[in-house]
Order: C-alpha cells, then sequence, then structure tokens
C-alpha cells in the first residue's frame, strides 16, 4: 500500500488559475467509505467549467477536481472490508442510496446525491475517499488494456448510455449522433451496439473519420452547412440504409447552442431527441414542432448507478473502444493538459496518470 508521504493532489484555489500541488491525498475512511487509489482519471468539460469559473462548485475552494476514476480500493472503513483489493469505478454521481428517487431507479437525479470533485475532493490526485454506494467492480479488462482506460466510462460512457436506454434504442432504429467529442464518440459506438443504423455529425473530420470504424454507418460535416442542408444530408442517408423517413432517434452531444439548434432540426414524426450535452447559452427553436412531430424530448442528468455494470459490460466484452479515442497523460502535466484543452487540439479524451 503506498504510504501517506507518497499521497498528493492537484487542487483548485482559485478559478482562472493553475492547479498547486499539495501533499496528501484520501482521508481516512468512515465504516461506509473506501480509499481508492486511482488509477486514472479523464479530464471533461465540465472540469473545464469549474476552472475557468463558469460553474461553481458545490464544496468551497480549494477543491481537488476530476470525477472520471477508475482505481483500486486500498483501504476500507469496518462496514467495507469486503472491498479491499477490488479494481472499481467510481460513480460521477453518488447517490444517497436510500430516498424515493434512489428506491425507484433515477439514483441520478438524487437530491442528496455527492459528486466527485465537486461536492468533494475528486480524482485529479493519487488516491480518493469515497462511499461504497454504486462502485462498481471491474474484471476481466480487455487485451490491451489498463485498469486506468476505463476511467472514462464513469462519465463519457455511462451518459450516453443512460440516454439511449432511456430512448429505448434498440435493433433496427435509425440514429443520429450531433456532436462526436469525448460523449458523442461513445453514443454512435453504444447504439450501434444496440443494433442500431448510425450517423454522427460533427464539425471535425478527424472526430467524423475513426467513428466509421467504431459503429458511425455514415458521417455528416456540418461545418458550413445550413439546417436544411444537414437535415438532407441525414435523409439520403436514411434511404440509403432503407431506413424510414419517420421515428428517428437524435441524441445531442456537443454541449453547444449550434449543436443543439441543428439536432432539434431532424425533428421527424414519431422522433426522439434527447439532450446529452449541456450549455448555458440560450437556443431559439419552436416548440411547437415537438406537438406537429407528435415527437418526445428527453434529458439525462448522468447515469443511475444500477446501470453502470451494463456499460462497463460493453467495455470489457469489446463491443465498444476506449483506446483509439482516449491518450493517457501523466498527471504531473495537469496544468499543461488543462491549458490545452481550451483549445483545437488532439480530439482525443484526456486520462491523467498520477
Amino acid at each position: 500500500m503506498t504510504s501517506s508521504t507518497d499521497r498528493y493532489s492537484w487542487q483548485m484555489v482559485e478559478p482562472g488559475k493553475p492547479l498547486v500541488w499539495a501533499e496528501g491525498a484520501g482521508r481516512t475512511p468512515s465504516p461506509d467509505e473506501v480509499v481508492v487509489e486511482v488509477a486514472g482519471c479523464g479530464v471533461c468539460h465540465t472540469d473545464l467549467g469549474f476552472l475557468d469559473g463558469d460553474v461553481k462548485t458545490v464544496a468551497p475552494l480549494p477543491l481537488v477536481l476530476g470525477h472520471e476514476i477508475s482505481g483500486r480500493v486500498v483501504e476500507a472503513g469496518s462496514n467495507t472490508n469486503d472491498w479491499l483489493g477490488r479494481d472499481v469505478l467510481v460513480p460521477a454521481v453518488i447517490p444517497c442510496g436510500t430516498c424515493d428517487l434512489c428506491s425507484t431507479g433515477r439514483s441520478n437525479v438524487c437530491q442528496d446525491q455527492q459528486m466527485p470533485g465537486n461536492g468533494f475532493d475528486g480524482g485529479f490526485a493519487t488516491h480518493i475517499t469515497v462511499p461504497v454506494t454504486g462502485l462498481s467492480p471491474i474484471e476481466d479488462l480487455p487485451s490491451g488494456y489498463e485498469l486506468a482506460d476505463l476511467a472514462v466510462v464513469a462519465d463519457a460512457v455511462t451518459t450516453p448510455f443512460h440516454a439511449m436506454r432511456k430512448a429505448e434504442v434498440g435493433e433496427g432504429d435509425f440514429v443520429v449522433v450531433v456532436g462526436v467529442g469525448g460523449v458523442g464518440t461513445y453514443a454512435v459506438q453504444i447504439a450501434a451496439a444496440f443494433g442500431a443504423k448510425v450517423v454522427a455529425i460533427d464539425i471535425d473530420d478527424a472526430r467524423l473519420e475513426p467513428l466509421l470504424d467504431h459503429g458511425a454507418r455514415a458521417t455528416v460535416n456540418s461545418r458550413g452547412l445550413s439546417p436544411r442542408e444537414v437535415r438532407d444530408q441525414v435523409r439520403g442517408h436514411a434511404d440509403t440504409f432503407g431506413a424510414p423517413r419517420t421515428g428517428w432517434k437524435i441524441f445531442e452531444c456537443s454541449g453547444t447552442a449550434p449543436g443543439q439548434e441543428t439536432a432539434y432540426g431532424l425533428l421527424v414524426p414519431a422522433a426522439t431527441l434527447g439532450i446529452v450535452g449541456f450549455t448555458r447559452d440560450k437556443v431559439t427553436i419552436r416548440l411547437s414542432n415537438l406537438m406537429a412531430f407528435d415527437a418526445s424530448a428527453i434529458g439525462n442528468w448522468g447515469c443511475p448507478i444500477e446501470m453502470y455494470p451494463g456499460a462497463i459490460e460493453l467495455v470489457t466484452s469489446g463491443q465498444i473502444a476506449i483506446l483509439p479515442f482516449t491518450h493517457k497523460v501523466p498527471m504531473s502535466e495537469i496544468n499543461e493538459v488543462l491549458a490545452a484543452a481550451h483549445g483545437a487540439g488532439d480530439p482525443r479524451r484526456t486520462i491523467l496518470i498520477p
């Protein structure tokens, strides 16, 4: 076991400022908690929102960010000894486990939920102390994978997995994914794993092209296209695939106002629109289109902990790939990584390795 002197974290002390190295991480666990030695922690746009000051954290500063965490349990509370030595995924949203929402399958919107890197110290560290509620074991890693590689499952994979389940995506569905960044990449693969015919839309060919080998039957680069031109291209692909022009399932994963307007413009009769990405920007849409098309619009915040094993299984069984869409970087380079994340650099999601 790592000694306390080998433990450290990177703390946010002030919005807009570089993170600060601090000695120590992972406090002594209470009876229902464990200490996880972090194998890897993904960098999410939510972290950038906190760091920039666009979104306030629940807990006061200084705070350790990071909520996409995989690792091994190295310490256990008096009630959690069964977890010692196990490889686990830490949920991005940790519910209380006892309220009405938790007991009815809506644990993702538990009103007493906690979020690593928001409500308490997160995974930009060597260790993190967490409740065992929602911990998911990771077993039988695919060939070529390390435990750290599965860190992004905690949010980037489970969030679109939840969206697909809510929309009841299944065999033969025609699915359109708008925005194929860190979340949309997996939305495409999950929909394909569920048997859907998938079209991916983005403004960056570097994001689109790899998906032709990982779930997408076709892609549309929407840069410079009008909403009508985007719709016409998607409709053409539907015709090519023998899909109907009704009942499309559309998932907005870009988290941008243009992306949301593009997704809304793709509504067809009996469509389902899933809002997966988040933006604080306002959009202009005609809500009456939902009525006119007898369409449905749904949102999803994170993923209920009950669904985590299913998302993990898609990865460990090889049905969706992570390695082509991530890269690992030493956590010592965290400030350089966060600075570069604001620009148009490497399209792969970064996993920080302590």
